[in-house]
């Protein structure tokens, strides 16, 4: 055996394999399993510290920014199971983005210079904050290559608001939040002419800038206000990751830069490359401005204006004295505030060392204009020496750290030795190191940017697999390694491959701060948050021609599409606007038209839109995209596009099958049979506490409207049998019996969640 009984009866009640009688078994498939699969004590560990059991929820989520796919990724923590792409920048089918009208708007906001840009390079994920605390409300992303950003609303995970810098070229250093989330920090990366004027590289020095923008964030309708935002014009270096101060250092913003030589390249022509004449400087420089003191000079007037947007020009900032300049280690990839304020550390790719700045003694600097010189622009610098803390060798290539739960703790992710360095900030001492699987470039702890680091894991985001996974071509995914850091030394736990884009940066946030919504209020547009002007609701589908075109106003429950059948005209525009009755979660209808590029997702309570030119005559089906029921595939309908000047069809349909009185008869049994079916389910929901489970009072409500409509159908089977039209009332008795196929199936679901959750028995 492999190991003793001692350990594996241990291990089997760490993974709750059951003991008394059963322990014997446990033991012996226990350690079956592990010869079996060549495994060790470690990795059973480290998988039941990973696992949660089936229906669990993990304890963290994570929001990794997506990279060129221009999307955000969401996985649990410890689970390391992918829960969603965010759609952000490009169109994406399944959420429906950028194939409604409503989510099109969204991206056409996102236009440069009118034109689409239909992928975004998506680097740092930005949570809300109050006071300092991550609040679960809002989730903004950077496209680097576009600068750009967007407002993900995290009460339904939807892309909201895209916003175009309206000064940059590029930009890498953002988004940063307050916190308070009053403004949202967007740093430029490569200078060049604000406005987007043209000036040849020989005027680099003079007509090149950086700049930072401060987007001021509307938190009553969470969205940014491109008309309260403005900008501080910085010097033609090259701007990279920032932070806004706390407590102490609140109202301070940070960003560090490099290629502070301004060196403009030119290997085409016979010169050294960009590496080489950006990377001669021992040190690059620190941007420190006092954010709040430039809010109030902009009101008070003193911005210019470029593409009318407010820009704080060098020379006002220096003359106010908002701006000031620091000496750091050279190519720096990282900017990070202590929870407390009182520090924050930057690392140089090509250096060895992290530096811990005091701002305290910054400030002291500043207070006494005690500065070591001016660059060319004018702007103070302060003496390295008399800023910082202290310094400390980490590894080489150190980037990006991130701050534990324990005080004085931080991990700095070093590059080139592919390692994480444990280290204590305030005493500057080594603590431990961890190799990782390769090239490690950002790394994010629980809620680490945040005033309240929750420690427990840390997720090293390495730029390289190699051989860490199954080969699947030239093109390797990356790899998320989550560690656990709750003990003096780190332990690797698990390798996660991510199969999109090239992720740069992620934030954790405990779960439990996420408030979600389960379903919309019916007929909701969610990308304006509020009611849709197209909504439809049971019984008031229509179609109408308007202006010009055809709008469909249309309803989807399980499980059909009304209207089932549009019929228009070669040329005609076509507008669909569809509405999802269902109150149930989870349960979405999805929506497509061959040859049309029409493809919806509508989930509870959406409604969705989709316009079009009928441009071919033909037959078009339409039908639900998602598996909703047990009659999916009947879900249909028929686009006919008639040619130019044809006639309207006259509506009448040839049977492929005639129904009789026999056939009427025994539907109906069957449909007296389900009812009593339904009732005991009733009878079984109604006699608890249901009402103390709001899933379930969605459920019952969505089954009550099934109920509804099957009484519907009822009469008008009835209706027809008294007519002796056995052909209809047949139809419709059977429709009368998919009303209560899908009333019985909501009502078991809602049965089964009761006798799962501890539901009680109730007094009538």
């Amino acid at each position: 055996m492999i190991h003793k009984f001692g350990k594996a009866l241990s291990l089997a009640v760490a993974l709750g394999m059951g003991l008394a009688s059963t322990q014997v078994a446990a033991q012996d498939n226990l350690e079956k399993i592990m010869k079996d699969r060549g495994l060790t004590q470690k990795d059973v560990l480290a998988a039941a510290k990973t696992y949660v059991p089936t229906g669990g929820r993990d304890e963290f989520i994570a929001f990794s920014s997506g990279g060129q796919s221009g999307q955000v990724i969401v996985y649990g923590i410890p689970s390391m199971r992918i829960l969603k792409y965010i759609a952000a920048y490009t169109p994406e089918p399944w959420q429906g983005y950028g194939f409604d009208d409503e989510s099109k708007a969204v991206l056409a906001q996102g236009k440069i210079n009118g034109k689409d840009v239909t992928f975004g390079d998506t680097h740092h994920p930005a949570l809300s904050e109050t006071n300092g605390e991550y609040n679960g409300k809002y989730l903004f992303i950077n496209d680097k290559a576009n600068p750009r950003l967007a407002v993900i609303d995290l009460h339904d995970f939807e892309t909201k608001q895209i916003v175009v810098n309206p000064i940059m070229k590029s930009e890498h250093g953002g988004p940063f939040v307050t916190p308070n989330t009053d403004y949202v920090l967007q740093a430029a990366q490569y200078a060049a002419p604000l406005g987007g004027k043209y000036y040849p590289l020989s005027e680099f020095n003079d007509k090149y800038r950086g700049a930072v923008t401060y987007w001021k964030f509307d938190k009553k309708i969470g969205r940014l206000d491109p008309s309260k935002s403005f900008s501080v014009e910085l010097p033609p270096y090259s701007q990279d990751l920032s932070d806004f101060g706390k407590g102490p250092s609140d109202g301070w913003s940070f960003t560090n830069s490099f290629c502070t030589e301004r060196y403009i390249g030119g290997i085409e022509n016979g010169r050294p490359p960009f590496e080489a004449g950006c990377s001669q400087k021992d040190t690059d420089f620190i941007h420190m401005i006092n954010w709040k003191k430039a809010a109030e000079l902009v009101a008070a007037g003193k911005a210019d204006k470029i593409n009318g947007h407010d820009v704080l020009s060098i020379d006002t900032a220096v003359k106010e004295g908002i701006l000031y300049l620091i000496p750091e280690p050279k190519s720096p990839h990282g900017m990070d505030v202590s929870p407390d304020g009182k520090y924050f550390i930057v690392s140089g790719k090509l250096d060895t060392h992290a530096t811990v700045y005091s701002f305290e003694k910054v400030m002291n600097l500043i207070k006494n204009k005690d500065f070591a010189a001016k660059d060319p622009y004018g702007i103070p610098i302060l003496d390295l020496q008399k800023s910082i803390h202290l310094q400390l060798s980490v590894g080489l290539g150190p980037l990006h750290t991130q701050y534990d739960s324990k005080p004085c703790v931080v991990y700095t992710s070093i590059y080139v030795d592919s390692q994480v360095t444990k280290w204590d900030y305030c005493e500057g001492k080594v603590l431990d190191k961890i190799s990782v699987h390769y090239n490690i470039g950002h790394l994010m702890t629980m809620e680490g940017d945040s005033v309240t680091p929750k420690g427990k894991y840390l997720v090293s985001l390495n730029k390289l697999a190699i051989d860490r996974f199954q080969p699947v071509g030239p093109l390797h995914p990356q790899n998320h390694q989550l560690i656990d850091i709750s003990g003096d030394k780190m332990e690797l736990l698990y390798d996660m491959p991510i199969p999109l884009g090239e992720p740069h940066y992620a934030v954790a946030i405990s779960a439990d701060k996420l408030k979600t919504h389960n379903r919309y209020k019916v007929g909701w547009d969610s990308r304006s948050d509020k009611k849709s002007a197209y909504r439809s609701r049971p019984g008031r589908e229509k179609i109408v021609k308007e202006n010009g075109v055809t709008h469909v106003y249309g309803t989807l429950i399980r499980s059909h599409i009304t209207p089932e059948i549009v019929e228009v005209e070669e040329g005609e525009t076509v507008s669909f606007h569809l509405t999802n009755l269902e109150r149930a979660q989870d349960q979405t209808h999805g929506f497509a038209i061959a040859d049309f590029n029409v493809n919806l997702s509508a989930e509870p309570g959406k409604t969705v839109s989709a316009t079009f030119v009928a441009d071919k005559p033909g037959i078009y089906p339409y039908y639900c995209t998602e598996f909703c029921s047990a009659l999916h595939l009947e879900m249909q309908g028929y686009l006919l596009v008639r040619p130019k000047g044809m006639a309207a069809s006259s509506g009448k349909v040839d049977e492929g099958q005639t129904y009789l009185e026999a056939d009427y008869q025994k539907q109906v049994k069957t449909n007296v049979d389900t009812q009593a079916v339904i009732d005991s389910v009733v009878a079984y929901i109604t006699s608890r506490n249901f009402k103390d489970f709001p899933s379930v009072v969605a459920l019952v409500t969505d089954a009550t409207d099934q109920l509804n409509f099957a009484a519907d159908a009822k009469k008008k089977s009835e209706e027809y049998a008294a007519k002796k039209d056995y052909h209809n009332g047949t139809l419709w008795a059977q429709q009368w019996f998919q009303y209560q196929v899908k009333a019985a199936d909501i009502g078991l679901r809602a049965k089964s969640y009761l006798e799962q959750n501890g539901a009680v028995e109730v007094k009538q």
